[in-house]
């Protein structure tokens, strides 16, 4: 998924502020039953997925979105964890960060395990980035999920060539100036060090920081254009670059939907994470805040999604299209056209999915996002 910005150390001094001035306004444990407050990935703040549950409740729901993790969890140890009643995130950050920090709390198992029941397969109960390392807690409720690698125009190279060299792609001279790259940190991060061909996540050595160095100067030394999810769709469709990373379903699905069918992300074959894998997979975990005061209806939010119609909703909702969970319910995958299909590759997911590693903390990563930003600010100005 999409991620902008180095904020992850800056942010936290501004967010306190801000979590400090709300406090001031707000009478403390006021009534809150018909009030909600989401801090979320783009889609869950659409109207077409808030002004039903709105109608429905008479509640006011304001979602403020965001497209960067670490930002997100740094406005809660900031102190917003009394502002938001649900937080939407990608998998890792619930079980290893914000359960062990009490940023957020259980689930009901009872009430909401069943939901996993109904899921694709890859989410029967217990799931693992839902549980909590004993796998007693319920930590927050899955939707949305894809491969997350690089997108190709399969008339400029074939679906088959670019998942057979991969992340070689970029170590081809011949390449520069024929790709972009997408504005995104964290994935930019992971997708650098496979390209260099290094597992992202565990701790590096020396030599592999020193490596990660050199290809970060040579990517973004030779990237035709670093821009957003529409600039790098935008160029493809033009034929000023052939591919770009970082890329996959969220970011291509809406130049599919319009027909631009050309376009493509690809998982790799093979890689340097475990197991040989050579794509990156993301999974959003949704869970409630641990905030003293939380909304009654952060529960009742977490049901609604979870409705056939709903899910399919959040699947298409404004911005970028993406597989559900939710889609193993025919209820749910019957309201999905030909074309819908398409647009989220649905014909290869699985088999994507299955060459694909997940998403994970990398443990080192301040110490490549540095490098990595001085590499893209010295190519920048060259």
């Amino acid at each position: 998924m999409i991620k902008h910005g180095s904020s992850r150390r800056n942010f936290i001094q501004g967010s306190a502020a801000m979590a400090t001035a709300f406090a001031t306004v707000r009478p403390a444990l006021a009534d809150r039953s018909n009030e909600l407050n989401i801090l979320c990935w783009e889609g869950y703040n659409s109207a077409q997925v808030l002004d039903p549950f709105r109608q429905s409740t008479g509640a006011t729901v304001k979602a403020e979105s965001l497209t960067n993790d670490p930002t997100m969890i740094n406005r809660l140890r900031a102190g917003e964890t009394n502002v938001w009643d649900l937080i939407n995130v990608n998998n890792p950050w619930a079980r290893k960060v914000m359960w062990p920090e009490g940023l957020i709390k259980e689930l009901d198992r009872a009430a909401f395990e069943p939901f996993f029941d109904r899921m694709l397969p890859a989410f029967k109960p217990p799931y693992k980035w839902a549980m909590d390392d004993s796998g007693e807690h319920l930590l927050g409720m899955c939707q949305r999920f894809g491969p997350y690698s690089f997108v190709v125009n399969t008339d400029k190279i074939s679906r088959a060539t670019a998942e057979d060299q991969g992340w070689d792609l970029w170590n081809d001279p011949a390449n520069a100036g024929k790709y972009g790259i997408l504005e995104s940190d964290d994935w930019n991060v992971f997708n650098v060090c496979c390209i260099a061909g290094i597992d992202p996540f565990r701790v590096h050595t020396d030599d592999e920081v020193a490596k990660f160095g050199e290809v970060a100067k040579a990517v973004f030394g030779g990237a035709k254009l670093v821009g957003d999810i529409a600039t790098n769709n935008q160029a493809l469709v033009s034929g000023e670059i052939d591919f770009h990373l970082t890329g996959g379903t969220y970011s291509v699905s809406p130049a599919r939907a319009d027909g631009a069918v050309q376009l493509r992300g690809i998982t790799p074959n093979k890689g340097p994470m475990e197991g040989g894998k050579g794509g990156i997979s993301w999974i959003e975990v949704t869970s409630m805040v641990n905030n003293p005061d939380l909304s009654p209806l952060a529960p009742q939010f977490l049901q609604y999604v979870q409705d056939p119609a709903t899910a399919h909703t959040v699947a298409f909702a404004e911005g970028t299209f993406n597989p559900v969970a939710q889609m193993a319910n025919p209820d749910c995958f019957s309201l999905f056209t030909a074309a819908e299909l398409d647009a989220i590759q649905w014909d290869s997911l699985e088999e994507e999915m299955a060459k694909s590693i997940e998403y994970d903390i990398v443990p080192d990563y301040d110490r490549l996002l540095d490098i990595m930003t001085s590499a893209k600010r010295e190519a920048s100005a060259g």
